[in-house]
């Protein structure tokens, strides 16, 4: 079993950010993650753009160049592939962690891939790197787990001409409703407090404050979802 100076448990921008500073610094580092390279960002809706400028996006010291002032994740994405090339960082992809036992300088990683095989790692460190996006805020309601009911938005394509509800207030919903809305969908959002997000981007903030005071995205404010059932949505 190879020894490594460095494990990444995690090959966002934060896990790779850690493996290119360990190889800088002379060390062996491994990078494991669940999915893809940048695997939450992989799954951020497919037109998002970032709200921070790319400097603050940037690791290893790589310029992170885009064609607008904020980038999008298109750009990151292949930033962020270009950066572990650069350093060629040593990464083992849709291998999920199943087990971290021993002790500092002693650390053994125990992965499983898709295919169902095994494998072990040994480290004498662990950065824990996995984030928050891939644990959603589940509301805990009956019919949450039905095929039509997702925690996450991608693209609107496939609800054009479609009775779409939105859970949530915030700038998250806020874009996922506009996008959903401009491309064809009945889009209708339930949020449970009085007024929108403080945290929309300020760009998007009047748009979707227009939106539904002319009654094109219905907004039920102070409200919660009580049941989502086939056909309809208890609030």
């Amino acid at each position: 079993m190879k020894k490594y100076d460095l494990i990444c448990i995690g090959a966002g921008p934060t896990g790779l950010a850690c493996a290119i500073e360990a190889t800088r610094a002379g060390l062996t580092a491994l990078v494991i993650d669940k999915g893809a390279i940048c695997n939450s960002l992989y799954h951020y809706p497919v037109n998002m753009v970032f709200f921070t400028t790319p400097e603050l996006l940037e690791i290893g010291d790589l310029p992170l160049v885009c064609a607008a002032e904020k980038p999008t994740r298109m750009e990151a994405l292949k930033y962020y592939r270009k950066a572990a090339e650069h350093f060629a960082l040593e990464l083992r992809l849709y291998e999920q962690v199943t087990k971290l036992a021993g002790r500092d300088g002693d650390f053994v990683v125990s992965t499983k891939t898709e295919n169902g095989s095994t494998a072990a790692y040994h480290g004498a460190k662990v950065a824990v790197a996995t984030g928050y996006y891939d644990l959603p805020n589940e509301l805990g309601v009956p019919g949450e787990d039905l095929p039509h009911v997702s925690h996450y938005y991608t693209e609107p394509h496939a609800y054009w001409n479609q009775n779409v509800v939105v859970v949530g207030g915030k700038n998250s919903a806020a874009e996922a409703a506009l996008d959903l809305w401009r491309n064809g969908a009945r889009v209708t959002m339930v949020h449970r407090d009085a007024e929108l997000g403080s945290t929309i981007k300020y760009w998007v903030r009047p748009d979707i404050e227009n939106r539904v005071k002319a009654g094109q995205i219905p907004m039920h404010f102070n409200s919660v979802v009580r049941e989502i059932k086939p056909d309809g949505v208890m609030i």
